[in-house]
């Protein structure tokens, strides 16, 4: 009798484990695709994919789809994210954030990793999942990671309207690049009519002030995006643009190497000397300042209208202190322009 009921009982145990068992057997041989997001605090692009499209990805998968996510702060995050490119055969221009990667392809941009990602997914569910990409610079920031479903937006995320801004920011930085446009031909216009005798007249004492005045505040953001550059600290951009999306591209270096807000810090110094000079000297040196304040400016501006065509068409961001150096050097330029013309208007009897 005894081992009667012995037997029942484990015929009845075993009745009861299979379940179990199968279903543990099930969770673990379901396939899973793991993929890695780098991404950056202040993006819109980036707050768009992680609040709106990854949540609905995450909850048609489940747990058969894993994504880690890894943010770039720091000057070595960002070398590391342009050498992980590298390896993949892209060029620093095509490199920017949220930047997705799934084995060996990348995604890059919010509208793309909506549009590929789920295909991607399906496939690899389809042929029995995916571990992390085998690279060696994917490896170096996997610790720094954090799995989505661990991810709390309201905790991590800067607020910001991502449409409304990106809106205001490119329609100001066309503003501005309007504005820089016609200062050109004016100058040009202006500098003609100096060759023909006919320079603009000295300016008045509360304008020749306004040139240290707006050099000074030149040299306050310039100094400050060079701080952002060299600590690798978010800008603080407010509801206009996205300076970090800027600041992380590789034009916020010239020649990959000198931030292009020590390069302005360099000219609103210089723009500064040479009025000190003109203003407190009366020798040769002094005569030139306003010639030269013109010339370092109009470079300034050049300049900046290439910055500001490289937000609008290549990087896709503004930044509210790049737009506010360029109107400045702008102002400064067009503040200077009666100096040159009347230097271009002297005849050889009064030289």
């Amino acid at each position: 009798m005894r081992k009667t009921l012995i037997i029942f009982f484990i015929i009845l145990l075993g009745l009861g484990m299979p379940v179990n068992v199968r279903a543990a057997a099930t969770q673990s041989e379901q396939p899973k695709v793991n993929a890695i997001l780098f991404w950056s605090n202040g993006c819109p692009n980036c707050s768009q994919v992680l609040t709106e499209i990854l949540p609905a990805l995450q909850e048609k998968y489940d747990s058969r789809l894993n994504i880690l996510l890894i943010e770039v702060v720091s000057a070595e995050d960002i070398d590391y994210l342009y050498s992980l490119g590298s390896d993949l055969g892209l060029s620093k221009e095509q490199i920017s954030v949220p930047f997705l990667l799934i084995d060996q392809t990348s995604l890059i941009g919010a509208d793309e990793i909506q549009e590929k990602l789920p295909e991607v997914v399906e496939k690899y569910l389809s042929t029995g999942g995916l571990g992390y990409p085998d690279l060696p610079q994917a490896d170096r920031m996997l610790p720094k990671g954090i799995a989505f479903t661990s991810f709390e937006p309201e905790s991590l995320l800067i607020p910001q309207t991502a449409t409304a801004t990106k809106a205001t920011g490119i329609s100001l930085a066309w503003g501005i690049i309007v504005f820089m446009i016609i200062a050109l031909i004016v100058a040009i216009v202006m500098i003609l009519r100096a060759f023909q005798g006919k320079p603009i007249g000295k300016v008045n004492r509360w304008l020749d002030i306004a040139i240290p005045v707006l050099a000074v505040i030149g040299l306050v953001v310039s100094l400050y995006l060079t701080y952002v550059e060299f600590t690798s600290t978010r800008a603080l951009c407010g509801p206009v643009g996205d300076c970090n999306a800027v600041q992380n591209s590789p034009y916020a270096k010239l020649f990959g190497v000198l931030p292009i807000g020590l390069v302005g810090a360099i000219g609103y110094i210089a723009i500064l000397v040479a009025w000190v000079w003109r203003r407190f000297k009366t020798d040769a040196l002094a005569r030139l300042a306003g010639p030269v304040m013109f010339g370092m400016a109009l470079f300034g501006t050049l300049f900046s209208i290439y910055l500001t065509y490289l937000e609008l068409f290549v990087i896709h961001a503004v930044c509210i202190w790049c737009l506010s150096s360029a109107a400045l050097i702008t102002g400064l330029m067009l503040l200077n322009l009666p100096a040159l013309t009347q230097w271009l208007a002297i005849s050889d009897e009064e030289e």
